[in-house]
């Protein structure tokens, strides 16, 4: 390793350190590098604005942003919240199960745990708050329940994913479902556990005509994934094409069927899809120059090598990849760890024989379950911000919910076919 690329790093964690954004700062370090490398910063933008510009796939990013806000703004949430409460609030610890069942269901809408905690986390938190449920439970497992979002089609991270492999959107859409479905379960015991040991409340009963009335008013909001799912599956659209259907779907019932969608509400929707995605965009072209640092030093290839002496045991391998992101993931924006990190890993992950498909799930749930990880897991300042809940309270009763992650995540690792069934099952 030169002293190039070494002072370059030291600049990167130096400004890490000091707070800059991490955006700004592999931006500043990679301009660095190309300057003291001699190479011309306007011919190396050229090739990494043609990387970007020929992905059709991260296209559909900024659709899924879209659809997300339609749904924040055009109360749809507030169904989906109250679908979930007449199907699983009268049991003990109802309000819990109600939080995981309602991420699970808006997962299947906007895939980004972000916008589940900060579109349904509000209402969740202040419900369970109503009914005796400790704010520092209540923000803990909204931010875990939110980590589903992005394991559920759609979902931003894998799409990313997929671009960065070259895997089947659709086969990682399948693939997320069952551990989706297996982290959600595995929450919802810990949840039954704790309700009674601190004897926490049931939520009221529904009668089966309530119950019905509530089911059929969240149907249309509960069709958004499917009608992207059987457009994906069918072959009929692409999942660019799907995720500007869904979010057009989304638009029109918000509009037509829910009437809670005006003129105001589609400007502020608008703007501020154009601002979160414009952020997403600075950090995917920031960590992109980075990759391009990376590639060009031949740091993959390093890395393999190195993890090869090391160990041929791909369980071993997958025990170690799983213990650096866990760790980054406590540190470091989940967008640079695909961006940056992913690509280091991804040959040496072909070379061992591990299916590209199983990794992408993997290691997407393992990212995710940083967002919720102390000290600087995105979800814990979200849920904080908007409950009010000292950062402190959350991250006491975070830890046993970690842990439940972390055994789905070895489940995940270890058992493939978690993973790979529907995909096998469907022949993607």
């Amino acid at each position: 390793m030169d002293s190039v690329l070494l002072l370059t790093i030291l600049i990167f964690v130096i400004s890490f350190i000091i707070r800059v954004p991490v955006a700004i700062g592999m931006i500043l370090t990679s301009i660095f590098y190309f300057l003291m490398k001699g190479q011309d910063i306007g011919s190396v933008s050229d090739v990494l604005l043609s990387n970007l510009f020929s992905s059709y796939t991260i296209l559909v990013v900024p659709l899924f942003i879209f659809t997300a806000e339609v749904m924040n703004s055009g109360y749809i949430t507030d169904k989906i919240f109250t679908f979930a409460n007449s199907l699983v609030g009268r049991y003990k610890g109802g309000m819990g199960h109600v939080n995981v069942v309602a991420s699970s269901v808006f997962s299947g809408m906007s895939g980004s745990a972000v916008a589940d905690a900060s579109g349904l986390g509000k209402m969740e938190i202040e419900a369970m708050r109503k009914q005796g449920y400790d704010d520092g439970f209540s923000a803990a497992i909204t931010s875990a329940s939110a980590t589903i979002g992005p394991l559920f089609p759609p979902s931003i991270p894998l799409v990313i994913y997929a671009m960065l492999s070259g895997a089947s959107v659709g086969a990682l859409f399948l693939a997320g479902m069952l551990p989706a479905i297996l982290l959600a379960a595995a929450l919802m015991i810990y949840i039954v556990y704790i309700a009674r040991k601190r004897d926490y409340p049931r939520g009221p009963s529904y009668t089966l005509r309530s119950f019905m009335k509530y089911s059929f008013e969240a149907i249309p909001a509960l069709l958004t994934p499917v009608i992207l799912l059987i457009g994906i599956y069918t072959g009929v659209m692409t999942p660019t094409e799907a995720g500007a259907v869904a979010a057009l779907y989304a638009l029109i019932i918000s509009i037509f069927v829910y009437r809670t969608m005006g003129v105001q509400k589609l400007v502020i929707v608008f703007k501020n899809t154009v601002k979160t995605t414009g952020n997403l965009g600075l950090i995917v072209g920031a960590a992109y120059c980075f990759s391009y640092i990376v590639a060009y030093e031949q740091i993959p290839a390093l890395i393999s090598e190195f993890m090869l002496g090391l160990t041929d045991n791909p369980y071993v391998m997958l025990l170690v990849i799983n213990i650096f992101f866990l760790i980054m993931g406590m540190l470091v924006d989940t967008m640079v760890m695909t961006l940056v990190f992913i690509p280091m890993v991804l040959p040496f992950v072909e070379t061992m024989g591990i299916d590209p498909v199983h990794f992408g799930v993997m290691i997407v749930l393992n990212m995710m379950i940083g967002l919720s990880t102390p000290p600087f897991g995105m979800l814990l300042f979200i849920t904080s911000g908007i409950s009010g809940t000292p950062l402190n309270n959350i991250i006491k009763e975070i830890w046993p919910l970690i842990l439940v992650m972390l055994a789905v995540l070895g489940l995940v690792t270890y058992i493939p076919e978690i993973s790979l069934f529907l995909p096998n099952l469907l022949d993607f």
